[in-house]
C-alpha cells in the first residue's frame, strides 16, 4: 500500500494543481460528450437504460476475459504486466475508468463548487483518507504551507477566482513539485506504476481466494485424497 500511496500523492498533487483553477471545467469534457443531447427520461426508462448500459459493459468485459490467458502469479512481474494489460483492455473496451482517471474524476466532481483554496485542499485530504491511503510524500503539508505563505502575502483568504493570488499559489506548488521530484510530464509513468501495483494486489487477492476455495474443497470427503494444484496452472477462462 505504501507504493500506491506515494503514487497517489504524486498523481493527486499534479491533478490537484491542474484542477485548482478550473472550477468552470470541473467535469471532464468527455463526460459531457456522452451525456449531451439526451432527452429527459422518465424514471422507469432511465433505470432500464442504466441496466442495459451496465449489462453491456459487463458482457464486454466478460468477453475479453474469456479470451485472454491470465496467470495467477503475483510474484512474477511478467504475469502482473500481462494481467494489467488485460484489465487495461477491459477498461478501454467497456469504457471504464482506470484508477488514475477515477482519482481525477473524484477530485473534479468533489471540488467543482468549492470557492476557496483552503477548503479545496482539505477536500483533497478527505478524499485521500476515504480511499484508505497515506500521504507518504508529505505533499498535503507542503501544499498547505504554500497556501499559508500566499495568504499571508495577500493578507486575506485565497479564493479560486483570484487570478493573481492563484498564480502565486501555483508558483509555490511548482516549487513543491520540484522538491518532491514530481514532473508533470512524468504523470503517465506514475499512472502506469500505480496500475501495475493495483494489478499485483488484485492477483494476490485472486491467489488467496483460489487457495481458500481449494482448501475448502479438499475437506470434502470425495476430494480428501486429491492433491492441490498449483494456482499458477489454473486457467480463469475455464471458470467464466
Amino acid at each position: 500500500m505504501a507504493l500506491s500511496s506515494r503514487l497517489f500523492s504524486k498523481s493527486k498533487l499534479v491533478y490537484g494543481s491542474q484542477i485548482l483553477l478550473q472550477r468552470e471545467h470541473a467535469v471532464p469534457v468527455r463526460y459531457f460528450a456522452k451525456e449531451a443531447g439526451r432527452p429527459a427520461l422518465k424514471g422507469d426508462e432511465m433505470l432500464k437504460n442504466i441496466f442495459l448500459e451496465v449489462k453491456k459493459k459487463f458482457e464486454t468485459a466478460l468477453g475479453i476475459l474469456r479470451k485472454e490467458k491470465i496467470t495467477i502469479d503475483p510474484d512474477d512481474p511478467a504475469a502482473v504486466t500481462q494481467y494489467a494489460n488485460v484489465m487495461k483492455t477491459v477498461r478501454e473496451k467497456a469504457d471504464l475508468f482506470s484508477e488514475s482517471q477515477r482519482i481525477q474524476y473524484t477530485i473534479q466532481t468533489r471540488t467543482q463548487d468549492i470557492p476557496d483554496a483552503r477548503t479545496y485542499l482539505l477536500t483533497l485530504k478527505e478524499i485521500r483518507i476515504k480511499r484508505g491511503l497515506t500521504d507518504d510524500l508529505g505533499a498535503e503539508g507542503l501544499m498547505m504551507d504554500a497556501l499559508e505563505k500566499v495568504e499571508k502575502e495577500i493578507q486575506k483568504p485565497l479564493l479560486r477566482n483570484d487570478k493573481k493570488g492563484m498564480s502565486l499559489l501555483l508558483a509555490e506548488f511548482d516549487k513543491v513539485n520540484k522538491k518532491l521530484g514530481i514532473r508533470k510530464e512524468d504523470l503517465p509513468k506514475y499512472e502506469e506504476q500505480l496500475e501495475f501495483k493495483i494489478a499485483k494486489a488484485q492477483l494476490e487477492e485472486l491467489k488467496k481466494d483460489a487457495l481458500e476455495a481449494m482448501e475448502t474443497q479438499k475437506k470434502r470427503e470425495e476430494f480428501k485424497d486429491e492433491e492441490m494444484v498449483d494456482v499458477k496452472s489454473l486457467d480463469i477462462r475455464n471458470f467464466l
